[in-house]
């Protein structure tokens, strides 16, 4: 026996084997036309634009592989110079600040209200 979901009671219910393999008003016949075109102009098609590759910009990978490949004693986050210190300490600073913040109010939430 085939059972579909039933919308109106919930609850599934016996039924033929062609509603049972397309349930809910679903159609299993592929449409014979295209559809129609959303857009004004048509879309480049991958064949049409060539087998040139525009970047955005120069490859700079093999630079940064030389810089942080490197050995020379100093971490990876800071490889960079100023840029990565400033923002390292910065960083350490909002964690150490939080962290201090978040004892602060714990401790003022733990002390008794005075009437």
């Amino acid at each position: 026996m085939y059972y579909k979901f039933s919308g109106f009671t919930q609850r599934l219910t016996g039924t033929v084997p062609s509603t049972a393999y397309s349930p809910q008003g679903l159609r299993p016949n592929v449409p014979s036309e295209a559809p129609t075109m959303i857009f004004a102009t048509p879309t480049k098609m991958v064949s049409e634009s060539g087998a040139s590759v525009e970047y955005m910009g120069a490859n700079r990978v093999p630079d940064l592989q030389k810089i942080f490949q490197s050995s020379d004693g100093v971490p990876v986050h800071l490889k960079r110079g100023v840029p990565d210190r400033l923002l390292y300490r910065t960083t350490m600073a909002l964690t150490i600040g939080g962290a201090l913040y978040c004892l602060v109010a714990l401790y003022i939430a733990a002390q008794p209200k005075n009437k």
